[in-house]
Parts: C-alpha cells; sequence; structure tokens
C-alpha cells in the first residue's frame, strides 16, 4: 500500500471514530496480510501532523492514542454552535485537582493537610463522575482511606500522553493571575447566577483552621514542589482494594 493510501484510511478513521485511535487499532483496521508496521503508521501519523499545520484543525497525540481535534485559537468561534454555557470550574476544584496530578497517589486527608481546607465531598464526586480521578488503592491506617490518581481520560482532556508531560511547577503562574483567563468560580459559585445559587461544586469549603488558612495558590506549588521530583506516572499496578502500607512517594517511581 502506497503511503498517501495509508494516510487517507487513517485520516478517514480518525475523523469516523471521534475519539483516540492507538496505533494498534489502527493496524486492526486492515487485514492481517496488508497490515502496515507500526513504523509505517508512525510515519504516516507524522506526515499528516505536518500537513496540517496550516489547517484550523489539527492531530494531536494523547494517552488514549492519535485524534483530530479543533486548534485552541478557534475555540471562541467553535464554541457557539453548542448553546449550553462552557464549562467553569472552582478554584477548589482546580487546587484539589492540581494536589491528585503531582502528588498522587494521595488521599483526602492529604489533600486537606495541603491545602488547609475541608475537601468537599462535591469535588471528589464530579472528579470522579467526569473519570479525571481515580481510587487506585487504599492507605493500611484507620480507616483505609481511598488513594486518588489521575486518569488516562485526564490526560486526554488536557491533551497530555503521560504525567511526565505535566507543565513543571515553576511553569505554573499564580491562580489569581489565571483568574481572568480561566474564568474562575469562588467556592463554585457562577458569576452569572444569583449569589444563593449554588454551582459546582455546591459543597462549601470549611477551613481547618481560619488563623492558619492560606488561600493563596502559591503556597500549595511551593508544598507541591517539593514532591515533584517523587511524581509516580504509571498506576496500572494498583488495584481499587489493593492494600499499601508506605508513602506513595517514597519508592513508587515509574
Amino acid at each position: 500500500m502506497s503511503q498517501p493510501m495509508l494516510e487517507r484510511i487513517i485520516e478517514a478513521a480518525l475523523l469516523a471514530a471521534g475519539r483516540p485511535l492507538s496505533l494498534e487499532r489502527l493496524r486492526e483496521l486492515f487485514d492481517e496480510d496488508d497490515a502496515p508496521t507500526l513504523e509505517a503508521l508512525r510515519q504516516a501519523l507524522g506526515n499528516l501532523v505536518e500537513q496540517y499545520q496550516q489547517h484550523s484543525f489539527e492531530l494531536r497525540e494523547v494517552a488514549s492514542g492519535w485524534r483530530l481535534q479543533v486548534r485552541e485559537s478557534y475555540a471562541p468561534w467553535v464554541g457557539r454552535l453548542w448553546e449550553e454555557r462552557p464549562q467553569r470550574y472552582s478554584r477548589a476544584m482546580l487546587e484539589t485537582l492540581a494536589l491528585i496530578a503531582y502528588r498522587q497517589p494521595i488521599t483526602r486527608g492529604e489533600i486537606e493537610d495541603v491545602r488547609g481546607v475541608v475537601v468537599s465531598s462535591q469535588i471528589i464526586k464530579t472528579l470522579l463522575e467526569r473519570e479525571w480521578v481515580r481510587v487506585v488503592g487504599h492507605r493500611d491506617v484507620p480507616g483505609r482511606p481511598a488513594m486518588y490518581a489521575t486518569t488516562r481520560q485526564f490526560l486526554d482532556h488536557f491533551n497530555l500522553r503521560s504525567l511526565s508531560d505535566l507543565p513543571p511547577l515553576a511553569a505554573i503562574r499564580d491562580l489569581d493571575q489565571l483568574e481572568p483567563e480561566l474564568a474562575l468560580q469562588d467556592e463554585g459559585v457562577d458569576a452569572d447566577q444569583d449569589k444563593d445559587t449554588p454551582w459546582m461544586p455546591v459543597e462549601p469549603l470549611q477551613p481547618l483552621d481560619q488563623a492558619g488558612a492560606e488561600s493563596g495558590f502559591h503556597v500549595l506549588l511551593d508544598e507541591l514542589n517539593n514532591m515533584e521530583s517523587n511524581l509516580k506516572t504509571d498506576f496500572d499496578d494498583y488495584q481499587p482494594e489493593q492494600q499499601v502500607d508506605d508513602d506513595p512517594t517514597d519508592d513508587r517511581q515509574p
């Protein structure tokens, strides 16, 4: 099969699938006798990436495979195709998600220790329902608290191939500077709604220690910066009911 024909087949499959396709899944599209090699598929995908450079869409590799997607710069116009309001995320949810992403596996109690406030049950529920985080085990301490880690869907949503693609903490600005850009909400209240109407998360956070509570995201980043070198990037060896005795960051390297 010629390379141009292979590229067109891959392009058609990605358009029809509407989701990421791995190299193995792409190879399954062909009969066993004329199936291209993985190297041929990679070359074809690379050629398509180059061909799309001047287009409004791009071919992007994420954790689940390769997908065609609209370039981010065109989102303001494309977003108007849908009437529903763009999703907004509270500061509390983003801080919780950041802690799970950089500190995983982590328990709810450990998140609270770093943030200095009680973690809303609605935040954890929302992250689980969105399949951005999952339970990867339980700490072998009284109460056996669940340990949370990010999922492949989390990586796909944020255009990441693996956890190693997470930006270094030094590159993350203070959330106060990001607020206009991300349209953050204070503890889940939508600015377009009445202030008495809860949005997401609906359960307000209660400070553990009013005198010592810190609201600045830089405090959380400082804490994470001490943990970043111990980031675990593969949780396939964890099972939901598996018990882990030691600190998850001590020797569980990828």
